[in-house]
């Protein structure tokens, strides 16, 4: 059992034996904590901007820093002149095959003139033929190119897209670059300054809500029947030397360990010490600090 866990369920049992004494004033007491999130670089890169402090209260999604960009930003200025020299690869199809398609209407008004010279014995068979089979070569040369245009258009399409696709991905690296916290609190902890250079993935600051504090206390296994899940209860912190100031709490966790101190058990008598921790969901109205002092009331 690590040094402060120990020293925290010695101070609740301790509390717990003094609260009998006062008539049972106080269910269960602990400590104030908040959920604590280490925040990691999303890009890599010397950091340019980051003057924050320990201690200082930032708004979620708010920017504190910034990674460098600029390879970024080149690399994105390379693709779009990627998609503008490919835009110009681009050929029309219709203006493509214009001409060809000129040349079978010219042959089918030939078509038509030399089947009325046949039918009039003007003209014999073999013109009308040849003129038929021009015709089906040209049709057949009109398909090819069609297709043709059409598949190297549809390539430049699928590449434009796949450039697309990686200026996107560019432009969330940029975003990422912004260091922000997730969460509306205080900076607990600094662990990188402007100038130093970062990876993905490594820590930068720790940032704790303070907002929505809660209170880890120990309740004797007397009191686990008393307590579930959801159960609303009433929360007290230090005020002053000796005021106490109340708020509303809902249990969120109960423990389904048992911890004990001392750390062995010898006596029916002394399973008073054995105790479960639970977690309290606490609003905090700015009077709450980490680390402060707090007790609970069970029955309200």
């Amino acid at each position: 059992m690590k040094a402060s866990n120990f020293f925290l369920i010695a101070l609740a049992v301790t509390l717990l034996s003094a609260c009998k004494n006062k008539n049972n004033e106080y269910d269960a007491s602990g400590i104030f904590e908040t959920t604590e999130i280490i925040v990691s670089a999303k890009g890599t890169g010397e950091i340019i901007h980051f003057d924050v402090s320990e201690g200082q209260d930032v708004e979620a999604q708010t920017p504190l820093g910034l990674i460098d960009t600029t390879q970024l930003y080149l690399k994105k200025m390379q693709l779009q002149a990627s998609i503008r020299a490919m835009s110009s690869r681009r050929v029309d199809v219709s203006l493509q095959i214009a001409a060809l398609q000129q040349q079978i209407e010219t042959q089918r008004r030939e078509q038509k003139r030399f089947e009325t010279l046949v039918k009039q014995n003007v003209a014999n068979q073999k013109q009308l033929d040849d003129i038929n089979a021009q015709i089906v070569t040209f049709e057949k040369q009109l398909s090819a190119q069609t297709e043709t245009l059409n598949n190297s258009n549809n390539s430049l399409s699928s590449e434009r897209e796949s450039l697309v696709i990686q200026i996107a991905q560019i432009d969330d690296q940029i975003k990422n670059s912004i260091i922000k916290s997730p969460v509306k609190g205080t900076i607990l902890a600094k662990y990188a300054e402007a100038g130093e250079s970062t990876v993905q993935g490594k820590a930068i600051f720790k940032v704790g809500n303070l907002e929505n504090m809660y209170l880890r206390a120990y309740i004797t296994a007397g009191q686990l029947t008393e307590i579930k899940i959801g159960q609303e209860v009433k929360v007290y912190s230090d005020v002053g030397e000796s005021g106490r100031k109340e708020h509303s709490g809902t249990v969120i966790w109960i423990s389904d360990k048992a911890e004990f101190t001392p750390k062995t058990i010898q006596t029916r008598d002394e399973r008073a010490n054995l105790v479960y921790a639970i977690k309290v969901a606490v609003k905090n109205d700015g009077y709450i600090k980490k680390g402060m002092h707090g007790e609970l009331r069970v029955n309200i």
